[in-house]
């Protein structure tokens, strides 16, 4: 329930510009946040591996 509460409460408009923090748009993770595609690594990883993300491949060497 805190976890949830806090989410909600990142999702609203901060009241000044530098409290904002990212927070992952799916699970709500604030750290490892990727700002470009706007989720966390984890998800990104697992979004990337079903094909879900357009244009992100599996690196292999």
């Amino acid at each position: 329930m805190a976890r949830l509460a806090m989410v909600v409460k990142a999702k609203r408009k901060a009241k000044f510009k530098t409290r904002q923090h990212n927070r992952c748009t799916i699970c709500g993770r604030p750290r490892a946040y990727i700002r470009k595609f706007g989720v966390c690594r984890m998800c990104f990883r697992s979004m990337a591996l079903e094909g879900k993300i357009p244009g992100v491949l599996k690196a292999s060497w």
